[in-house]
């Protein structure tokens, strides 16, 4: 598995969810639960904050890691959590967010070595079994792939009016 493509495929697949979606479509909840389209890449971009902190830790490092703390303490309280703290926060701004940490991640991911990535035990508090590899696709492929498909639910139902007025965020 190449970690790195990994990670690239599940952002393009939520940004082709998302492109021309009309920023009023990113606002009303019903997409998963009550939550929006924004509220839905707010979940996203907390995880990639989180994925952020946890591969600053890697080869070595040292670093604060408050998010990952959050979601390893209690993974229920830290998804509606962390769509809350980003609740102030326009669909433009949670996206632009979302991008920012994606691409931070990947550039940390980009220094790991491949062999290190893949050695089973590297997060012991996700089990000894699984490499940091496993844990992107499981925690964050899949889970892009999953928000990706309620997206796309959502899209279907819209009018087709909606779909052409108003500004698209990208």
């Amino acid at each position: 598995m190449n970690a790195v493509d990994i990670l690239r495929y599940g952002h393009s697949f939520i940004e082709e969810k998302v492109s021309g979606l009309p920023e009023a479509a990113w606002y009303p909840a019903g997409v998963v639960g009550y939550w929006s389209v924004k509220d839905v890449i707010a979940h996203l971009a907390s995880f990639e904050q989180m994925l952020v902190e946890l591969l600053g830790t890697f080869p070595g490092g040292e670093a604060q890691t408050p998010a990952l703390d959050r979601f390893r303490a209690d993974q229920l309280a830290f998804n509606d959590d962390e769509v809350e703290r980003r609740h102030h926060l326009s669909a433009p701004g949670i996206w632009e967010e979302y991008v920012a940490a994606y691409q931070k991640a990947l550039a940390l991911l980009e220094k790991i070595p491949v062999e290190q990535r893949r050695r089973e035990g590297t997060l012991p508090w996700y089990g000894a079994e699984y490499s940091l590899d496993d844990f992107l696709v499981y925690t964050f492929y899949g889970h892009k792939r999953e928000h990706g498909a309620q997206i796309d639910a959502y899209r279907s139902r819209l009018d087709p009016e909606t779909m052409l007025a108003g500004e698209k965020i990208l």
